[in-house]
């Protein structure tokens, strides 16, 4: 049986680094790539659905296409998904009902008051998953 890990992208520095830390430690794993989408933030709310929808497509698309550049062409087998809503809610939610074995997660490294005020997503990640968490700085 193939080990699942779910690895949440945003674009950053350190969902890169998770990914790449991911994809040594799990080299013949399926790597599912989950992009949250914030609807309430997408700044792109002068454009009309149709062209919100299309252009969001597109910038995911980009995203998803950079991060399989970052693994091997003999390393694990990525997949992709895509969710709307709050970040942690639905890495947690996607880990519970797709059968995924592990979660990396990166984390922006914030601490003192911006974390309080900001929250932590791979805090709270750690915290509610149904299964073993890696962090990645």
């Amino acid at each position: 049986m193939t080990t699942h890990v779910l690895v949440p992208i945003d674009g950053s520095a350190q969902a890169n680094a998770a990914l790449v830390r991911a994809a040594e430690i799990f080299p013949e794993a399926t790597i599912t790539l989950l992009y949250v989408a914030d609807p309430d933030d997408d700044g792109l709310s002068g454009l009309s659905a149709s062209k919100r929808y299309e252009r969001r497509y597109e910038d995911v698309e980009r995203l998803f296409a950079h991060a399989r550049g970052q693994v091997p062409a003999n390393g694990p087998t990525i997949e992709t998904a895509v969710r709307s809503g709050s970040a942690w809610r639905r890495i947690v939610t996607y880990a519970e009902e797709e059968g995924v074995d592990h979660v990396v997660v990166g984390s922006h490294g914030r601490d003192g008051a911006s974390r309080l005020l900001l929250g932590s997503v791979a805090e709270l990640v750690v915290r509610r998953a149904p299964v073993p968490v890696t962090v990645v700085k």
